[in-house]
């Protein structure tokens, strides 16, 4: 060990896999969107966009200077999820050739001026209640309703396919492409939504966090390993306090390993006793509070475990998932949270 560091290691060759995975899913004719906001979920923007432009159909983000960083990397169709709000915007989509969707009726005017240069994408509020146009104001926009425009929608519960919200969302869906006349494309599906609802894939389908095996689905894996090394061992005896509020105490004699990591590098400050982490391939537990730089671990049940060696807080063996539910979390947000100073590594590019 020559100097410690909290490390990112992330295997393209893992999201290539998933996606793969995914698209078993999908009928033949169904378009993949990659959705990679946020630098792709943490995962690298640009890296992201070269290592996996062959196997998606397009990209999907939400800012403009994101779609821009992809437009300078593939030529694959790039969608503004969100939307843009001015004239220079729309010139510099026009200019790039990329897609757009309109969210409410106050980007009709402006949107209007480029129906013929541009392909839109129109949301619809069906029961979600964030963005989208409402029901009763699809009308409007009836100089859009053409083949090569798409009808879009967002399932808010998609990940608890029981829920009686998308019955409702996926009816209200249906009810407006009839009213479009049939005409338009249609994209309902996110990661979740593959998954539960299949039969609604239509003609795009958008998928972010599967991608990177953030949710706990079938066959995927967590492309992203987060990992450091212990700095110290501390031999306790029983009844000794760990951390700061001493909120854990030893019920036996034990030895706790200390982990060069904190919430200054990404890790969830509010992890709870019990976070599983690996150690010498061997599953082992968090044991009191994470602070800014250091992490305590059990380390009693590893006898081989020494100074130098790896800690894994999250990887394929270890899905993010479950340090995710284990805490209250979602993989999203510790996807997107890595702090600056983590060294990291990209395989498979």
């Amino acid at each position: 060990m020559i100097e410690p560091n909290s490390e990112l290691i992330i295997d393209f060759e893992l999201v290539r896999k998933n996606i793969q995975e995914i698209k078993k899913r999908l009928p033949k004719h169904c378009n993949f969107m990659g959705v990679i906001k946020s630098d792709a979920y943490g995962h690298d923007l640009k890296i992201a966009t070269n290592a996996i432009k062959d196997v998606v159909d397009g990209f999907g983000v939400v800012r403009l200077d994101e779609a821009l960083v992809i437009r300078e990397n593939s030529s694959k169709p790039i969608l503004a999820m969100q939307g843009v709000y001015s004239t220079d915007a729309y010139n510099l989509l026009k200019q790039n050739d990329i897609w757009s969707v309109i969210h409410s009726t106050l980007q009709l005017p402006l949107a209007k001026q480029y129906k013929n240069n541009l392909i839109f994408w129109i949301k619809l509020n069906t029961g979600m209640n964030r963005l989208g146009i409402n029901l009763n104001q699809l009308n409007q926009f009836k100089s859009f309703f053409t083949n090569q425009n798409v009808l879009m929608t967002h399932l808010a519960c998609a990940d608890n396919p029981s829920d009686e919200l998308n019955k409702i969302q996926l009816q209200n869906f249906e009810n407006s492409w009839s009213q479009a006349k049939n005409e338009m494309k249609r994209s309902v599906l996110n990661s979740a939504g593959v998954f539960n609802f299949p039969e609604y894939s239509y003609d795009w389908v958008r998928v972010g966090i599967a991608m990177y095996g953030g949710l706990d689905l079938p066959n995927l894996k967590t492309a992203m390993k987060f990992r450091s090394q212990i700095i110290s061992i501390q031999s306790l005896d029983t009844g000794q306090r760990i951390g700061y509020g001493g909120r854990v105490k030893t019920k036996k004699p034990s030895k706790i390993g200390i982990v060069y990591c904190g919430y200054a590098d990404g890790f969830p400050q509010t992890a709870q006793d019990g976070t599983s982490v690996i150690v010498n391939d061997r599953l082992t537990e968090i044991l009191g509070r994470v602070s800014m730089d250091l992490i305590s671990i059990d380390v009693s049940e590893i006898p081989d475990c020494k100074i130098g060696d790896w800690c894994e807080l999250w990887s394929s063996d270890l899905p993010i998932s479950e340090n995710a539910k284990k805490n209250n979390l979602i993989s999203y947000e510790l996807m997107t949270k890595m702090s600056n100073r983590v060294k990291r590594q990209y395989l498979n590019i």
